[in-house]
């Protein structure tokens, strides 16, 4: 059993290179049934965010009432279709990202940005998320429209008045270009590596902390 401290330490490329298999990406998406590809549903509408590492934060939001799906890749970039190490050098310009597509007659882009915020991670930290290093890691909202601007906007505001971190946050607002899907093995990686240590000790308690902040939102698989 790994101890906090020797838990913390690892970062995600040393539990990658630690990974036995490479697993292949379900046809459903844990027990939504949901697809993971275009074309989704009449009505639903896309939000991406960018907040670290991706394997975890997906779950994050698969777990919210009204989200028909969730996939991870790589947005905000210049470098067209990156792989992921090509990512990890630092030299595309991305950030690892989650796509979620929710039905806004269940679940409002607002409460997305409110977890996004609050939960997944810490929006104060500058090209870092926890034990992970570089730019590929940083805090991003990608928006589609005006709508989702504004509402990223405002939400900084709300939280900067309010002092709800100690540190300024440094989340960037940038508009969506284009997503790119990660490779197989990264997506339901959560799902599939539920005793991996970086996932008990990076993703599990905010998980947690998810359920207990947003007792209405969450639901269990």
């Amino acid at each position: 059993m790994f101890g906090l401290h020797k838990v913390s330490m690892i970062t995600k490329e040393e539990a990658l290179r630690g990974r036995a298999t490479a697993l292949p990406v379900p046809e459903k998406h844990f027990v939504s049934g949901a697809r993971l590809t275009p074309p989704f549903p009449a009505g639903m509408e896309l939000a991406t965010f960018g907040m670290g590492c991706f394997w975890g934060e997906e779950r994050k939001f698969w777990q919210l009432p009204g989200v028909y799906s969730t996939s991870v890749g790589y947005a905000g970039g210049f470098t067209p279709n990156p792989t992921y190490e090509e990512v990890c050098s630092g030299m595309t310009g991305h950030t690892e990202a989650v796509r979620v597509v929710f039905d806004p007659a269940k679940i409002s882009y607002e409460e997305l940005l409110r977890v996004f915020f609050t939960v997944a991670h810490d929006p104060t930290e500058r090209d870092r998320q926890g034990p992970d290093v570089g730019s590929q890691y940083r805090s991003v909202v990608f928006y589609r429209t005006p709508q989702q601007q504004a509402a990223a906007v405002a939400m900084i505001a709300e939280l900067e008045r309010a002092t709800a971190y100690p540190r300024p946050i440094v989340t960037e607002v940038m508009p969506f270009e284009r997503f790119f899907p990660a490779e197989a093995y990264h997506q339901d990686y959560l799902a599939h590596h539920l005793t991996n240590p970086y996932i008990v000790y990076n993703d599990l308690p905010k998980l947690k902390r998810l359920e207990e902040r947003f007792p209405k939102l969450y639901q269990r698989p």
